[in-house]
């Protein structure tokens, strides 16, 4: 990582030295995590001015390659003419993703500079929606008619081989005179067919999938068959892109990674750590400022019993561990819900059979773990009621957090409420209340059996 500093240190002397060719040349050389490191610790004015002054080729791996929110950041701030030049040369799906993730003028200014098959073929990119076939495929392929000879297929390739130079081939993807996919050739049957052979006669069947096929499905495809890639088609059965492997395992990623930040509160897209100060904050507060009013409503259940807590001030201690333990089961309903709605083995009209599932895994774990607690509390105090107190609120916690969590993305996914968003604030206060509620209950209720605790 030293080395990586000093490098930090050299780019930006070169930068300021205005030596934009000899920088072309180290980034070509860079590994894509060091890349990303350089990127974020130059300061904005770098990072405009290496962007904008690198060949246009170099700039576009480099955007490839550091997070969107960071991407868009640049390409907001140099010229439309600049952005334009990168954009051209990235690759379809990560220049639909850059073009989403500007605003509207940002985007426009750009789209006016571009030629007119260069938007016109962008402008239908970004059509698709994100997270399907259209929207996750590259139309970097290589199709040719199934009527061609090897040795004419061949020939095509050799004579387009500075255009094909960058496309990731195994395959060669044949179709007919409308464009309807026939199927696939490997390269190496390309290689090994006898000259006069028609490429249509040598295909393999191949399946594809519609430019609206989720997400889901695809995975789906990608964990039956060790395939690279998947063919693309739209309403009349043309072929218009590849769905890549690394593409939806990543795009699978980003999601799962972009709920979790949600969950954490963490509002409004990726954030790194370059980011202006004040956006950063704004995003936190954003859910942050609803969380305190929650807890807020958590701690007016120990206010109303304060006199019990103060006759069992024992108890103050089982608290946390009784909210934060049924927390702990709710956040795992949390999790499967969350997993299975985005992969499609449940849907959001199926709360009752989610929530039957659910309370038969929290009445066996809430009595486990119920027991687990009141051992500890008549162990520590010698006082049986103490711990069937506490055991007991944990107990029934549990039961009521893994409904909560079971249910509840379910329910907001209905409604077409984040559930990402909105689910972790809404468990952890009903829990936090609930077992507040119970314990203190409990509490007053066996009164006369914990005096002296």
């Amino acid at each position: 990582m030293e080395a990586v500093a000093n490098n930090i240190d050299s780019i930006s002397k070169l930068i300021s030295d205005r030596e934009f060719e000899k920088l072309g040349e180290i980034f070509m050389h860079m590994g894509a995590r060091e890349v990303v490191y350089i990127i974020d610790h130059l300061t904005k004015e770098e990072r405009l001015e290496l962007l904008s002054q690198l060949p246009s080729e170099v700039a576009a791996e480099i955007m490839e390659e550091i997070p969107m929110v960071q991407a868009s950041e640049i390409i907001s701030d140099i010229t439309a003419e600049d952005a334009a030049a990168i954009i051209t040369e990235m690759q379809s799906d990560d220049k639909a993703d850059l073009i989403l993730d500007l605003d509207d003028i940002d985007a426009e200014a750009i789209f006016e500079v571009l030629g007119d098959q260069e938007e016109k073929s962008l402008r239908k990119l970004i059509s698709y929606e994100p997270d399907t076939a259209g929207g996750l495929m590259i139309t970097e392929f290589i199709s040719v008619d199934s009527k061609l000879t090897a040795r004419q297929a061949k020939d095509y390739l050799r004579t387009n081989s500075d255009l094909f130079h960058n496309y990731s081939i195994r395959h060669l993807y044949i179709i007919n005179k409308n464009k309807n996919l026939v199927g696939v050739v490997q390269l190496i049957d390309l290689i090994l067919a006898k000259p006069d052979d028609q490429v249509g006669n040598i295909a393999l069947p191949a399946k594809s999938y519609h430019y609206n096929t989720p997400l889901e499905k695809l995975l789906g495809f990608f964990e039956k068959y060790d395939f690279i890639g998947v063919p693309v088609i739209d309403d009349e059965e043309r072929l218009i892109g590849v769905a890549m492997r690394r593409d939806i395992l990543e795009a699978d990623a980003e999601r799962v990674a972009m709920e979790h930040l949600e969950t954490q509160g963490i509002v409004g897209g990726d954030e790194i750590r370059s980011m202006p100060t004040l956006l950063r904050a704004k995003r936190r507060l954003s859910w942050l400022s609803v969380n305190v009013l929650l807890n807020i409503l958590a701690a007016s259940i120990i206010a109303f019993y304060q006199d019990t807590l103060s006759s069992v001030i024992a108890l103050a201690v089982f608290l946390p561990i009784i909210s934060d333990m049924s927390g702990c089961s709710g956040n795992q309903a949390v999790a499967v819900s969350m997993r299975e709605l985005s992969i499609g083995t449940v849907r959001p009209s199926e709360v009752l059979r989610v929530w039957i599932q659910e309370v038969r895994v929290g009445l066996i774990n809430g009595l486990v773990l119920g027991l687990l607690i009141a051992l500890a509390g008549w162990l520590w105090k010698s006082n049986i009621y103490f711990g069937l107190v506490a055991g007991g609120a944990l107990m029934i916690n549990t039961v009521i957090a893994v409904s909560i969590g079971g249910t509840v993305p379910l329910l907001l996914k209905k409604y077409d409420i984040d559930p990402a968003l909105a689910s972790g604030p809404i468990l952890t206060t009903i829990t936090d209340m609930c077992g507040f509620f119970l314990a203190l209950s409990f509490a007053a209720a066996m009164m006369s059996h914990l005096s002296g605790i």
